[in-house]
């Protein structure tokens, strides 16, 4: 979808976004890295064959399962390693959100340069110190056909063979994704005969290990040659342990064709997973993350987040700067939204042996609440503990008895947005931990609302203006300054677009539109502004063509002048 930051990216993104106007607009999402990379969908193998695995992950009655039979459903994310190899930390980082997997970019040498045996051996070693899953993907295969500057799937096999000494015995552990989005829009049938030799190429080899083939079309299959061949190319490899992945960007922008793709393999019993995807709106569609998220936890296939960070255009970080603790709006939404990470990822059990952890966590402290306005409050409750470890808190409104999910946290922590104001709301947290385990409720917090209006001795002013526009989309800053004597601890922000513009990233605040009119509460970085103070707040955004900036501003209700 997006690139990444390096130069080597911007002729393939240039070439491909230049092709995607004439024969597809909306395809243009599939461009994420270096050479274009992007968010896929998995799905899981159904009846379509058993496979004769031996150890290790394996595909079986059309899913993947670990060695010791267990299911084992993907929530993670893509690192793009070749590009970024001195940020070893982020394997660390991305197994703290609660992940279980993590999808590694490397480079076969053909296009950027090669990750050596030594380091692809490091990268294994650090996803098994972090209880990740790891899959590892040759990025240089991107767009064949179509750019002139793509390896093909042939090459790619033979780096994979070269590195069979450091693969081999690591089939508990990683999957092989013989190369990202292995052919562009071009006559993309000429995808299935290479795909085939390429498998047969590293079966003849001696591996044994899962193997996962990206769909053409740059990997969004929007002409649905891989699912038509999909039996076919299944078939094709000895072992059966073979799992499709599917690109998922603006190409599936309504639930229908993110559901009519999914199911079609999950009906014909093949593996499936969503190996890529975006959620950002950008000028050629608004992908359907919600869907894409709800439909795989439905149907229980595998997702892996278009990335950590750094793309050439953040829009698809899910950190900023690879700091764990700034997290994106995007990342936010994968993390600890509906259907998230944060909710539905359960650790590999090869990672803790093939006893089941039936073991529920202990209940969490009673939530208190702070930095309450009229729109958002912040709950802090006291850690919950596991015989394992926790990996995250659901918190829920309390209505009677009806239980309604209002966030997820990794921390013992969380704001609370979208409320209304002068409204009371009860609250309470369920701790979690890898093996889907649920703790007892906690004992409840009431909160009751601001009701908006003048907050003495607190007094703002606005700044707003863009600073970049382009074709559909421009990149906006708000100011935010404290004019009054005291600090204020915990804001919203409101205002409204007048001409449809639509946010698709925001860093520095965490927004809620419903149609022009948008709700902005703090980060966790901003939620202090001291008096005679400000914050900044950046974002990106569509636009049809008219480019209207707000002219009024609220902040916990009461109007902000602006500057």
């Amino acid at each position: 979808m997006r690139t990444a930051r390096s130069t080597a990216r911007t002729t393939p993104v240039t070439l491909l976004l230049t092709v995607l106007t004439a024969v597809f607009g909306l395809l243009a999402l599939g461009f994420l890295a270096p050479a274009t990379a992007q968010a896929r969908v998995q799905t899981q193998p159904a009846a379509a064959a058993t496979a004769s695995a031996g150890t290790g992950l394996h595909i079986s009655n059309g899913r993947l399962l670990e060695g010791n039979g267990n299911d084992f459903v993907m929530r993670g994310v893509n690192h793009a390693h070749t590009w970024y190899p001195g940020e070893t930390q982020s394997l660390a980082d991305i197994k703290a959100t609660g992940a279980n997997t993590v999808r590694v970019v490397l480079s076969d040498g053909y296009r950027w340069s090669r990750n050596s045996a030594e380091d692809v051996a490091a990268v294994i070693a650090q996803c098994k110190a972090n209880r990740l899953i790891c899959v590892l993907e040759v990025h240089d295969t991107t767009g064949y056909g179509e750019d002139s500057a793509a390896g093909t799937l042939d090459h790619a096999a033979d780096y994979w063979i070269s590195l069979k000494d450091v693969l081999d015995g690591q089939e508990d552990y990683i999957l092989i994704n013989i190369g990202n989005e292995p052919w562009g829009n071009t006559d993309p049938a000429g995808w299935t005969a290479p795909t085939i030799a390429a498998i047969q190429k590293l079966r003849t080899a001696g591996f044994q290990h899962t193997i996962m083939v990206d769909a053409p079309n740059w990997g969004q299959d929007w002409q649905g040659v891989m699912r038509d061949n999909a039996q076919s190319v299944y078939d094709a490899d000895s072992t059966g342990n073979l799992l499709f992945s599917i690109h998922m960007y603006s190409v599936y922008n309504t639930a229908q064709k993110v559901t009519d793709y999914l199911n079609a393999f999950v009906n014909a019993g093949l593996p499936l997973v969503i190996g890529e995807f975006g959620g950002p709106a950008d000028q050629y569609g608004d992908p359907d993350e919600d869907t894409m998220m709800a439909t795989a936890e439905e149907l229980k296939l595998g997702y892996l987040a278009w990335s950590w960070s750094g793309n050439t255009d953040p829009i698809l970080d899910l950190t900023i700067d690879f700091d764990p603790t700034q997290l994106s709006s995007w990342g936010e939404r994968i993390f600890h939204g509906a259907n998230g990470i944060a909710q539905t990822s359960r650790e590999a059990t090869v990672y803790g042996g093939t006893t089941a952890d039936t073991e529920a966590p202990t209940t969490p402290g009673a939530p208190t609440a702070s930095a309450v306005t009229a729109t958002s409050a912040t709950l802090s409750w006291t850690a919950a503990t596991d015989n394992v470890a926790v990996t995250g808190y659901d918190v829920v409104r309390v209505d009677g008895s009806t239980e309604t999910t209002v966030a997820a946290s990794t921390t013992n922590s969380v704001t609370v947005t979208g409320l209304t104001a002068d409204t009371a709301y009860t609250f309470a947290v369920y701790a979690r931990d890898a093996a889907g385990n649920r703790s007892a409720r906690s004992a409840t917090v009431n909160v009751t609302t601001d009701e908006g209006g003048t907050t003495p001795g607190v007094g703002c002013s606005v700044g707003y203006h863009v600073v970049g526009e382009w074709p559909g989309g421009f990149q906006g800053e708000i100011t935010l300054r404290n004019t009054g004597t005291t600090a204020i601890d915990g804001w919203t922000l409101g205002f409204a677009f007048a001409d449809g513009q639509t946010l698709t990233n925001m860093w520095g605040g965490i927004p809620t539109q419903n149609g022009g009119s948008v709700s902005v509460a703090p980060a966790s970085y901003t939620t202090t502004i001291a008096a005679n103070g400000s914050v900044t707040i950046g974002f990106t955004a569509g636009q049809s063509g008219t480019n209207t900036a707000p002219t009024a501003f609220t902040l916990n209700g009461a109007a902000c002048t602006t500057a």
